[in-house]
């Protein structure tokens, strides 16, 4: 029986693309390295012809595209996600480069979805689309000529990824990994918990100031998993009966 590649787990997620050349330089630069999974969160112009003529030999890939209206359609069922961005943010979440974060990915991929979001050509990630992933990730550059193409940042991660599936055995990744908590379960869990908080008057939600992005910030350097969240879920809810 084949075993299954981490890398079929992998997406990649393109948020808001204005270019369509760049969705089919993106398929190429993925299908050089072994990916396949391409989701499109509300690009400006998709089906183009653009797109098929810069995919080349990897139509195949914008052929199966998913298309989403937001972002947490596009993370559904992922275990680990990670933001793209070359920012700093000032309640950052863990950074990793290139190349840790594609071990780190490869080392969740092994048994669950995991994605790699990426922004707009021109203004990048929003805070809000940050915050809905576990870790960022930042592209080395030259510091005085920082500014690297959508497509060109997708092949650096592919090959980083390609690279970390070379370098690391399978025995080795399986056994660092318990069963992660994914994406819905992580955002029901952030949901609850801010309604127990607003109802225990410990958040105004008038004035909620930066309250649950710390929050998603402290828990995503966690990487909970399926049963610690169960468990904190049902912290809230004996809790919620008291009130």
């Amino acid at each position: 029986m084949t075993t299954p590649c981490p890398l079929d787990n992998v997406r990649i997620v393109l948020s808001h693309t204005s270019h369509p050349g760049n969705i089919g330089a993106t398929a190429r630069a993925m299908k050089t390295m072994g990916l396949s999974s391409l989701y499109l969160i509300n690009p400006r112009l998709f089906p183009d012809r653009e797109a098929d003529a810069r995919a080349v030999s990897a139509r195949d890939i914008l052929d199966k595209i998913k298309i989403c209206t937001e972002l947490d359609e596009a993370l559904e069922n992922t275990v680990l996600a990670a933001a793209i961005t070359a920012r700093t943010r000032m309640l950052s979440h863990d950074v990793f480069d290139a190349r840790q974060g594609a071990h780190e990915l490869l080392r969740y991929a092994q048994q669950k979805p995991v994605a790699l979001l990426f922004g707009a050509e021109t203004s990048g990630l929003t805070t809000a689309e940050v915050n809905k992933c576990q870790i960022i990730i930042h592209i080395p550059t030259n510091p005085e000529f920082a500014s690297l193409n959508l497509a060109s940042a997708v092949q650096v991660m592919a090959y980083e990824l390609r690279m970390a599936l070379t370098e690391t055995s399978h025995q080795e990744t399986q056994s660092m990994i318990g069963s992660p908590a994914n994406f819905n379960d992580l955002e029901l869990f952030y949901a609850h918990l801010e309604q127990m908080m607003i109802a225990s008057d410990f958040l105004d939600p008038e004035k909620p100031k930066l309250l649950m992005q710390r929050l998603r910030r402290l828990f995503a350097r966690a990487r909970l998993e399926k049963e610690e969240v169960q468990i904190l879920r049902g912290i809230l809810t004996a809790l919620g009966k008291r009130w």
